[in-house]
């Protein structure tokens, strides 16, 4: 059974306070998969929560088996958990480019990428759960505006954001972070996502921002994750190498232990 939650991150992957945005950043090669799963473990398992806390995952990048596999590893059966009122599943990536139907029974699906049927899509599903505090999670938000109509902008996926932001307890993001799509912005592809990244960046409470080593690959480290937050209190700018292996157990570890 994969490693649940390494102790370093123990403190940053508790419920998050109320009102908050957490803002997880990746890039290839340094997916934010396992941080995700990590959180969703935390909320629906840990003790901040209990029974008050439950999840709305939505993806536009994975569909439910990966999830309900990626869970299954760290032994949280999400079907169960979706059944007591306590997870839901929104599929953004099977409706908009296979048009096949969910892998799962209880999940929803997105079939338009106008921002008016997804913030109500997402809406519905924050109403399924019968949990005093509701947690939101949107992977790959950002992919909406690459499979999208072009009248889908950053702008108005910001403004989708903080409105979903007023019903849910908490809400977590991830977006991509890679170099072409922030710093170059020579297309509007480029531009519009650099808003959106940065925008969300500047308003989060905490970001953690995952990267390859700087000195490439390594065959016991997978990857750089830095933490910077705005959380009263709370130390920021900490910097740690993580291992994700074959098996999805997940080490976190300081430089030079």
């Amino acid at each position: 059974m994969a490693t649940r939650i390494p102790p370093l991150l123990e403190p940053y992957l508790a419920l998050p306070d109320e009102a908050s945005l957490i803002l997880l950043t990746s890039v290839l090669g340094a997916s934010s998969n396992w941080l995700v799963l990590r959180y969703i473990y935390s909320i629906l398992k840990g003790q901040d929560g209990g029974e008050n806390a439950g999840v709305v995952l939505v993806s536009f990048m994975r569909d439910g088996t990966f999830w309900r596999e990626g869970a299954g590893r760290m032994g949280l059966d999400i079907d169960h958990m979706n059944s007591t009122g306590r997870f839901v599943f929104v599929d953004g990536l099977s409706g908009q480019i296979s048009g096949t139907n969910a892998t799962g029974k209880s999940e929803r699906v997105l079939r338009s990428t106008r921002v008016n049927d997804v913030e109500r899509e997402i809406g519905q599903a924050l109403g399924e759960l019968r949990t005093q505090k509701k947690v939101l999670i949107v992977d790959q938000i950002d992919a909406l505006l690459a499979i999208s109509e072009d009248d889908v902008t950053s702008s108005k996926l910001s403004s989708m954001i903080l409105s979903l932001r007023e019903r849910a307890h908490s809400t977590i993001l991830t977006l991509s972070a890679d170099s072409p799509l922030v710093h170059s912005q020579t297309t509007l592809l480029e531009r519009e996502h650099a808003a959106l990244a940065l925008g969300q960046a500047h308003g989060a409470d905490r970001v953690l921002s995952l990267r390859m080593l700087d000195t490439g690959t390594a065959k016991d480290v997978s990857g750089v994750m830095r933490i910077t937050s705005n959380i009263e209190g709370e130390e920021g700018g900490k910097e740690y190498l993580y291992f994700v292996a074959s098996d999805g157990s997940v080490k976190v570890f300081e430089r030079g232990t």
